[in-house]
């Protein structure tokens, strides 16, 4: 055993016999809930649960600060879930805390320190807060509350009697940071200290009578009338918080402080939090919040509002239990702008504190990092990220320009650099979204390799990742950085989506099936895309008809950008079914959709961008899509066949390549030449006008990277080799490559 000197925090329960006797079943559930808080408060103030035997509870701190802080946020937190309770079933922790010298054995804690604290806990109101004079000593002038001198008490088996001190923890009882003690330093003190805590008691009637009224009981939600069962965990939907400035363009500020909170909620593997897309539907609309509970199938809802007056922000923050209808919370935070990434943090592990979460070490790093502390940088962060969400290509102007002015002002802003890469990559794979980006298309793909290189490793950026590689046909690199991004964000709806999407081009429908179910889950209001990837994997399981349900499912609920999204899979599915007129009428109107650029819609485009693992599922598409009416591309077979078989080796790209001079098309009839040396160094030329070039090719596994002396301003990017079936050397198409810059046949010069 060995000795140190250590805070010990002690609680039990006041008349748990009784409430017991009364309804035991319910008592231990009460009991094992606010246990559940009371470890979660004490873990975040770097405390240890000892043990926790019954009613009781003894933890320990290396700080006496945190201890004291922790007891008082803790009755503070059971105060307000007690508050929604009947009075005879109220369950009440008197609390005490020592500083001491303990015995320590394994996980236990032993000795005169131990005794003394739970003396100290006896003398505590329920409800309240005692602590002995060695704890008194240290924070006195540390913590923001006042202290009433109990006298000294005697301890069994402890020779000297032991000052106790009950802490004063209702507002208007300090002053000027100092608490209020009161001695008995003869009786004239004594007077003086009874009428100035009279007065402290008046004035904190008044505060909770007028100042801060409770917050009143909201109509109860009912569990039968849920759209969905509620989840097996703490759910939750965080609304739009209102905007309380004067100034109407601060929405956007307001909106981006509510996504940033349902972010860091999603983080937490304990929660199920449902998406931004779907709570806000809700923005500026006057709804019951047991309407939102019912329709989104969650037991907790979070509204809030903020006024933001010059540098000055105030968060108005309720954390409400619909399914009893009361307010576990009600929080006002100020501060300034600076502040902002601080009164956010307070907010969440609020929510976390009142959910009687466990938070693990990797989910309270992820929630801290905030990726800035500039906040000017984090400002034009969450402009960018309102207009990135709209979808157009007028915002998504605006938002390359906001993204890349935080950017501007915080140069190692890597969430920035991530949103900036999912910008870039959405244009290219939706060319309509160029129009106002002022860039080419194979620019927006190397501006997505560059801002990848100095991208924060989350969620989008793993997402961007996984898409480029599945467009390079390496289905399982592209797995596995979904997978990274699940496991930093297990609620993104989003990265579930892109997981179903990755597995049913990687030939696993079944498993995709389950991602694009829960990721509609968390996201109910915004089904369309899910609906669509369902359809998607049932067709690859051979599933027509199924899938044509829900692809006219999909496009019903989003008439606006369904079609030209997904309408031309669904025309392939009718012309399979044997209608093809109803194919053919849907590619026409696609032809004609304002979305649709002009010559987008042929075979090659469609199958550059349906990245099949499985020959069998990509050719029965190919039949559909040329049977209702599209048309194929002026290259052998209408369309790259990039399959798995076809595929090759790093060692047969090595072969090909290295010693070698090739020669293929750009665009037909450009013409272009590529003479590699022994060591990877090569030159191009093309066609007229066009200069030369010289670079260097890596091969790393079944991939080649090469990068240019001065094509596509110094970046890398990679690729996969293809042989081109029925391929020739007089049509130079025995191979084609698949690079992050699209698709080029080429043959060896003999």
């Amino acid at each position: 055993m060995k000795r140190k000197l250590v805070a010990i925090l002690s609680a039990d329960v006041q008349g748990y016999s009784r409430l017991m006797s009364v309804d035991e079943e319910a008592t231990v559930r009460t009991l094992t809930a606010y246990k559940e808080v009371m470890g979660n408060l004490i873990r975040q103030y770097g405390g240890r649960v000892v043990d926790a035997p019954g009613d009781n509870l003894l933890a320990e701190f290396s700080s006496v600060v945190d201890a004291v802080q922790c007891g008082v946020d803790i009755q503070k937190e059971l105060k307000g879930r007690n508050a929604g309770l009947p009075q005879d079933r109220r369950m009440e922790f008197r609390i005490g805390i020592n500083l001491g010298d303990v015995l320590e054995e394994g996980e236990k804690i032993f000795g005169d320190g131990v005794n003394i604290v739970a003396r100290v806990e006896r003398l505590s109101e329920p409800g309240g807060v005692c602590i002995s004079g060695t704890v008194y000593d240290q924070v006195k002038n540390r913590l923001p509350f006042g202290f009433q001198s109990l006298g000294e008490h005697v301890v069994k088996n402890i020779s000297e009697p032991v000052r106790v001190y009950r802490v004063l923890m209702e507002p208007g009882v300090t002053k000027a940071g100092k608490g209020l003690r009161i001695e008995a330093r003869g009786k004239k003190a004594l007077v003086l200290g009874i009428l100035a805590l009279l007065l402290v008691v008046a004035a904190v009637a008044v505060w909770r009578l007028y100042v801060r009224p409770t917050p009143p009981p909201v109509e109860a939600a009912s569990k039968e009338k849920m759209a969905y069962p509620l989840p097996d965990k703490p759910s939750i939907a965080v609304l739009p918080f209102a905007n309380m400035s004067d100034d109407p363009g601060q929405e956007y500020f307001i909106d981006g402080m509510t996504d940033d909170l349902i972010t860091d909620l999603s983080k937490i593997s304990g929660v199920f939090v449902i998406a931004r897309n779907s709570t806000f539907t809700y923005k500026g609309k006057d709804v019951k919040i047991k309407q939102v509970a019912e329709e989104l199938g969650v037991r907790y809802v979070l509204e809030g509002s903020v006024r933001k007056a010059g540098e000055q922000v105030r968060i108005n923050a309720q954390l409400i239990d619909a399914m009893k209808g009361y307010h576990l919370w009600a929080e006002r935070y100020d501060g300034s702008m600076e502040d902002i990434f601080a009164l956010q943090d307070k907010i969440t592990q609020k929510i976390v504190s009142a959910l009687a979460v466990k938070l693990t070490g990797n989910e309270k790093e992820l929630i801290a990092k905030k990726g800035t502390d500039n906040v000017a940088a984090y400002d034009a962060f969450l402009r960018g990220r309102g207009h990135y969400l709209r979808l157009t290509p007028e915002d998504f102007a605006k938002a390359q320009a906001s993204f890349k002015r935080a950017i501007e002002l915080d140069p190692n802003y890597g969430r920035a650099y991530a949103a900036l890469s999912a910008v870039y990559w959405d244009a290219s794979v939706m060319p309509v979204l160029l129009k106002d980006l002022g860039i080419s298309w194979y620019e927006v793909r190397v501006r997505t390799i560059r801002c990848l290189e100095k991208a924060t490793e989350g969620p989008i950026a793993h997402s961007v990742k996984s898409q480029r590689y599945l467009w390079r046909r390496q289905h399982q690199e592209a797995i596995s950085e979904m997978e990274q991004a699940l496991a930093l964000d297990p609620n993104d709806p989003t990265s579930l989506y892109h997981m179903g999407y990755t597995l049913t081009f990687a030939g696993r429908p079944k498993e995709a099936v389950e991602f694009f179910k829960k990721g509609m889950r968390l996201d109910p209001h915004n089904p369309s895309r899910y609906l669509t990837g369902l359809g998607r994997a049932h067709f690859s399981m051979g599933e027509l008809e199924e899938a044509v349900r829900l692809y006219e499912k999909a496009m019903r609920l989003n008439p606006e950008t369904a079609p030209w999204a997904w309408g031309w899979c669904l025309a392939a599915f009718h012309a399979l079914l044997g209608r093809d007129q109803e194919g053919r009428a849907l590619i026409e109107t696609l032809k004609k959709e304002k979305f649709t650029k002009a010559g987008t819609y042929n075979l090659r485009y469609i199958m550059n961008n349906a990245p099949y693992k499985d020959r069998a599922v990509a050719e029965r598409l190919v039949e559909g899509l040329l049977k209702a009416g599209l048309s194929p591309a002026p290259i052998r077979g209408g369309y790259f066949p990039a399959f798995e078989e076809n595929r090759l080796t790093g060692e047969e790209i090595k072969r090909l390549f290295l010693g070698s001079t090739i020669t293929g098309h750009i665009f037909y009839p450009q013409q272009f030449w590529m003479t590699f040396q022994k060591n990877g160094e090569f030159t191009w030329r093309g066609p007229g006008s066009i200069p030369s070039d010289t670079g260097k090719v890596r091969i790393e596994g079944n991939m080649f990277c090469w990068k240019y002396e001065k094509k596509w301003w110094g970046a890398e990017f990679c690729g996969t080799v293809f042989r081109y079936p029925g391929g020739t050397p007089e049509g130079k198409d025995e191979y084609f490559w698949c690079t992050d810059l699209g698709f080029s046949a080429f043959s060896p010069v003999r």
